[in-house]
């Protein structure tokens, strides 16, 4: 990667941050990992109470690249062909059509996951794995750059049905937004106009833009020794007896790819410790299920955070 293209590429991130920013306050690092999920053709689940900016954070996104996006809101009586489409009889041609559902957009957001059935929830593993959707024996691709945002109540769990292993696996990073800072939040009352501020937002990079970014990602530099700490921290997740099922190859490949796209966030062309360091919780805690009792130690994802962590400061960092 030449220096003036990562010139051009850390203009571009800092131009998209900037956008998403103008609408959500105060929460820069949360900006930077969902820029980083993206650019790494990953995807973002935000575990967090209701009325902290998760909708407005997908939005703000999605308008902030030209490109298209859709809200699904996750109920129980969703079906599958809700989300993917359908297939029916045309009269007037004497075939049949596909009638492609709300996946086939750009930017999806996910609103309340956990609401739906498993069977609803399962038709968006092979979206967010391969970039396309098998109905009745026929494949569509979905638009490129794809990016899921699923929100999820951890408060609340009646009329929930809790996201499989396989499904969490599929996030590259797990996130909470958590409440703004006092002065941020201010900012937010007093700033509110007619109409919400994100309706005002404008694109600033288009879709090939993106598609470009995510290119350069694989190019990211990382030395053997950052690769072994990497790979240290996963297999002391399979080790560690406060975990019962550690991460899997996918979820360290996924791993690597966020340090790549994170080390690109901050502008470098290259990794460094803290690349890998700061991104172990969000990118391993939901692919981890604790082996001590929940109802002891706390709910699963501070107790899968805490082991993360655990390990995290007990392996030695390469200089």
């Amino acid at each position: 990667m030449s220096i003036k293209e990562l010139e051009r590429t850390t203009d571009s991130i800092h131009t998209l941050m900037g956008s998403i920013a103008s609408v959500i306050y105060g929460k820069e690092k949360v900006i930077e990992l969902a820029v980083a999920a993206l650019l790494g053709k990953g995807h973002l689940l935000i575990e967090d109470v209701p009325g902290i900016g998760k909708t407005t954070l997908a939005r703000a996104i999605a308008k902030s690249i030209d490109c298209t996006f859709q809200r699904i809101q996750f109920t129980s009586d969703l079906l599958p062909s809700d989300i993917i489409g359908v297939t029916i009889y045309n009269q007037h041609t004497h075939q049949f059509e596909f009638k492609s559902g709300a996946i086939f957009a750009n930017v999806i957001l996910a609103d309340e996951i956990n609401r739906t059935t498993p069977k609803t929830q399962s038709c968006l593993l092979e979206a967010m794995n391969d970039l396309q959707v098998s109905v009745d024996g026929m494949t569509y691709h979905l638009p490129d750059p794809f990016l899921v945002l699923a929100t999820q109540n951890p408060i609340e769990f009646h009329g929930t049905y809790p996201l499989p292993e396989s499904q969490l696996d599929r996030f590259m990073l797990k996130i909470r937004m958590g409440y703004p800072p006092t002065e941020d939040e201010k900012q937010m009352i007093t700033g509110q106009q007619v109409k919400a501020p994100v309706e005002g937002i404008e694109p600033v990079v288009c879709a090939d833009d993106i598609r470009m970014m995510q290119e350069i990602v694989p190019d990211v530099r990382v030395e053997d020794a950052l690769v072994d700490y990497l790979m240290e921290i996963v297999r002391e997740t399979r080790r560690s007896p406060a975990i019962e099922l550690g991460v899997s190859p996918r979820g360290a490949m996924s791993f690597y790819r966020a340090a790549q796209a994170n080390a690109l966030v901050k502008g470098r062309d290259y990794c460094v410790p803290d690349d890998i360091k700061s991104l172990a919780i969000p990118c391993l805690s939901h692919r981890i299920i604790p082996a001590t009792r929940l109802d002891v130690e706390g709910p699963r994802t501070e107790v899968a955070e805490r082991a993360i962590a655990e390990i995290v400061g007990r392996i030695a960092v390469p200089l």
